[in-house]
């Protein structure tokens, strides 16, 4: 399988440190071998897709997508096995966001990471996916950061239960990224309808007062504005799209609930 789509001739930030590393032993001699043209200063040509934006563009989601797979690995094995309604929900994200081929060779690079899992050992793999959240917190932005997280509760959710060994891995991501454990729990609320979960998606108490729900809701606005993450695609774009609609409608639920 050609999986040279998902690092193309941009290889961002994921080119040196433990991701880089976990991308070597993963897509073995094509990551190196990109590695080298891409350094090479007469080949460069062979990669310009055009401005450098759109180098730098190509890197990010590169990048993005790799990580995606790297921690869905570790959140799907939290408890000790892989559902296939777990597996399947990775490869509609990936072809309903990415397309048909980014389904087919995720696919493959997520059996790898789970090979690779298997081969060092559960520990092992634990501190490799924690070096590599440090690698990501360093070079995505909080926003893109967000949206990484939001895909791995998706994944989490699609066996319509969330085992506590996946929220704690979630929660471990989180806080490896640099992230608070909280913003789980506000993604877990999303897509509810409940006035519950409503105040769960905010981030506070329903005993919390008028100006600290506005608060609340003023900083995931501007934290999860889906303009945040348009340098990585248009499909990833359309996701946080989705997501900014769950933020609204629980704002929605609790200003009619208060009579704001």
């Amino acid at each position: 399988m050609a999986l040279g789509k998902w690092i193309g001739g941009i290889l961002g930030f994921m080119s040196a440190g433990p991701l880089g590393a976990l991308a070597g032993i993963v897509l073995g001699g094509l990551f190196d071998n990109m590695l080298d043209a891409v350094n090479t200063p007469d080949s460069q040509q062979a990669f310009d897709y055009g401005t450098s934006t759109q180098h730098t563009n190509s890197g990010q989601r590169s990048s993005f997508l790799f990580s995606m797979l790297v921690l869905a690995s570790y959140i799907i094995k939290a408890d000790g096995k892989v559902m296939h309604s777990e597996m399947e929900t990775v490869r509609q994200m990936l072809r309903q966001n990415f397309g048909e081929t980014a389904r087919m060779q995720g696919d493959e690079i997520l059996r790898r990471l789970f090979d690779e899992q298997k081969r060092v050992g559960s520990q092992q793999f634990r501190q490799t996916v924690l070096e590599c959240c440090q690698q990501i917190a360093r070079n995505m932005d909080y926003s893109q950061r967000l949206q990484l997280l939001n895909f791995l509760v998706i994944i989490s959710k699609a066996d319509g239960r969330i085992d506590p060994s996946e929220v704690t891995a979630m929660k471990e991501c989180a806080q490896w990224m640099s992230m608070s454990a909280d913003e789980v729990d506000s993604m877990l609320g999303m897509g509810k309808d409940d006035l519950a979960s409503a105040y769960q998606v905010l981030g506070v108490s329903p005993d919390a007062s008028d100006d600290e729900v506005k608060k609340a809701y003023r900083r995931l606005a501007l934290e999860h504005h889906p303009d945040k993450v348009a340098a990585l695609g248009e499909d990833i774009r359309r996701a946080a799209e989705k997501k900014f609609q769950q933020i609204n409608d629980a704002k929605e639920r609790i200003w009619k609930a208060r009579g704001l």
